[in-house]
């Protein structure tokens, strides 16, 4: 398993090609099709930008420090060479007229885009169960869910499809496929990458990340996207530095309401391994309460479908999307939408819609404000003795495809470990900690304070190498 570092230095020293990598990716995209990952390639382009990364470096010219890596997108992201269709029939025949800015710097860098990847429609979801195309199947057994949202991206990346994948991060949408399919997945600090050019789900938690099969090939990636954007405002100055050779004695307190009852016993077990590792590498591991935790998911799911409603009201058949047949136009919006739609995202806009009527908006949303205004201090206040918070990253290995689709609530648990940390917009890492006995993956989920993104990944570093 070469790194990206290693492919780059390939490609410039003439020992291989950008075509011969973007020839092997689009092989073996096509190669592992029953999986479902990826809704389409960008053959054609890809090809060609790799052709004029071949052509710069023969002629001696600056490459870029990702010249000729191969890459795969979520499919809500803007990317040129194929539809953006977020995964949903409203945008089936959308090509977008501009590119996500964190694919510009990638491309800027000598990446090549060579697909989308399959997701729940407009990333409304756990298992990448809820895309308008298609189920996703777990990587190391396809009898399971992929993760979700950004399952595609996720399993494309651990069968090695290409070195790494971006995916969005609302609440847990890396972090959980990341610890199903064995790979690392990152969501950054708030407003580390910018979101422009990335179709929205909940504007206030949501973040741009990637999944990679080495923390060294998640630091680059991460540290080629960082950075201010004038087209997007909640964007942070560029913060992050190289990985350190040695990673200071630190303070880590693993949660416990992660670890109690209604965690899967394997999870327990492979956190309670990753837990003598860390304290045989030199650093102090407590337990910690942050008993506010436990109101997290109720929080996520009234603030997170009001912002969703707000954002999705845009697509109505005559702005944006897919337009139905009707002779009225509040027929037109009505249909449009009706089948544009899956039902999870309709049920999502539903409850977004009810907790911010008249009614209802003091009672729900106001109050779930006030309650996430509560859970960011509680992290602080963790924060001012701990230098890292962990926890599992999901309270169990994959489930079975079509297991909790019909019971909302028992898929929204899924996320009960990512979650918290979204809301409060702190960085996190879903870690590679062990597999089940029956070989399936399990993750654990780094945490640490606002910006601390590159302590995470130099914590990850030392673990990788013990």
């Amino acid at each position: 398993m070469a790194t990206i570092s290693q492919l780059v230095n390939d490609v410039t020293a003439g020992t291989t090609t950008a075509r011969a990598l973007v020839e092997h990716a689009l092989a073996q995209a096509r190669s592992i099709s029953e999986y479902h990952a990826l809704l389409a390639l960008t053959d054609e382009r890809a090809l060609k930008r790799a052709d004029d990364i071949d052509a710069r470096v023969a002629a001696g010219k600056d490459v870029g420090r990702l010249a000729g890596v191969p890459f795969v997108v979520k499919d809500n992201f803007l990317a040129f060479g194929a539809p953006t269709t977020a995964a949903s029939k409203i945008l089936e025949n959308f090509h977008a007229p501009l590119q996500a800015t964190a694919v510009e710097k990638l491309e800027a860098e000598g990446a090549i885009c060579i697909g989308k990847s399959n997701l729940d429609a407009f990333a409304h979801g756990g298992s990448t169960e809820n895309s308008a195309y298609g189920v996703t199947h777990n990587a190391v057994d396809q009898s399971r869910v992929a993760g979700g949202s950004s399952g595609g991206s996720a399993v494309v990346t651990a069968l090695d499809v290409v070195p790494f994948a971006l995916g969005s991060d609302t609440g847990g949408s890396i972090r959980q496929p990341a610890s199903f399919n064995g790979v690392y997945g990152i969501k950054p600090s708030y407003g580390t990458v910018s979101r422009y050019g990335v179709v929205a789900m909940a504007s206030s938690t949501d973040t741009i990340g990637c999944f990679a099969r080495t923390i060294e090939d998640v630091e680059l990636v991460m540290d080629v996207m960082a950075g201010q954007d004038p087209r997007d405002g909640t964007t942070l100055p560029d913060f992050f530095a190289p990985l350190p050779a040695n990673v200071r004695p630190l303070k880590i307190g693993v949660i416990a309401e992660t670890i109690d009852t209604g965690v899967d016993d394997s999870v327990r077990h492979a956190t309670d391994q990753f837990v003598e590792r860390l304290r045989a590498a030199g650093h102090t591991v407590d337990t910690v309460n942050l008993p506010i935790m436990k109101s997290a998911l109720a929080m996520y799911y009234i603030i997170v479908p009001a912002e969703i409603s707000s954002n999705l009201a845009r697509y109505d058949g005559v702005r944006y999307g897919r337009r139905a047949s009707a002779s009225t136009l509040a027929e037109l919006y009505g249909r449009s939408r009706d089948q544009g739609f899956v039902t999870e995202n309709k049920r999502r806009i539903m409850i977004g819609s009810y907790v911010l009527s008249s009614g209802y908006f003091d009672a729900y949303y106001q109050q779930a404000q006030k309650a996430r205004t509560l859970l960011i201090d509680a992290y602080r206040k963790l924060f001012e003795t701990y230098d890292v918070l962990l926890s599992p990253t999901a309270p169990t290995p994959a489930f079975g495809i079509g297991e909790n689709t019909s019971d909302p609530v028992k898929m929204y648990l899924a996320d009960v470990m990512t979650v918290p940390p979204s809301l409060a917009g702190l960085p996190a890492l879903s870690v590679p900690a062990g597999t089940t006995p029956d070989g399936l993956p399990i993750g654990v989920q780094l945490i640490g304070a606002y910006r601390a993104d590159a302590l995470l990944m130099s914590l990850a570093h030392q673990m990788e190498e013990v």
